[in-house]
């Protein structure tokens, strides 16, 4: 990955709706060239997809909550099944700590996040937190950082 790809993904995380011509002027490449090097990306792996990015509250989720779940490793097999077909869950991580999963959810109202965690507590103890606000909304990895370590490695190399 060289630094014109690094300027794609960091053109296509801005805006992944941005014509060709638009990526290929701003990579001072030609638009097949673009093309063949987000296709090249994607084959290995790099861009794994392309999203629109949904207001919650204004779709009626008003509440955003994460929940901890204390969960046994003979409950997986069950357990991951039965979470990835809940609508309602944003985000499932298995993590380190007090509990072993980390469940990013969006609900109407509190009392259907309610019900749901009383169906999560059927695998084990729970622990929930609120969201009230979001001063920084999930964004994607800074690719322009890769870019200035590549920058400090060449200078170092002289």
């Amino acid at each position: 990955m060289d630094k014109i790809d690094i300027k794609i993904l960091s053109l296509l995380e801005e805006n992944a709706r941005y014509p060709l011509k638009y990526l290929a002027e701003n990579v001072f490449l030609s638009s097949p060239a673009v093309s063949a090097r987000i296709e090249r990306l994607e084959k290995q792996g790099i861009i794994n997809g392309y999203h629109a990015s949904l207001d919650p509250i204004t779709l009626g989720y008003h509440i955003t909550a994460f929940i901890n779940l204390s969960l046994e490793p003979k409950q997986k097999p069950e357990f991951y099944p039965f979470i990835e077909a809940c609508p309602n869950v944003l985000e499932c991580n298995c993590v380190t700590g007090n509990y072993s999963m980390l469940i990013k959810v969006c609900f109407p109202s509190t009392s259907e996040l309610d019900l749901f965690i009383g169906q999560l507590q059927t695998f084990g103890r729970t622990e929930t937190q609120i969201v009230f606000s979001t001063p920084v909304p999930h964004r994607g990895i800074n690719v322009n950082v890769l870019n200035e370590n590549d920058a400090d490695e060449d200078s170092t190399e002289e």
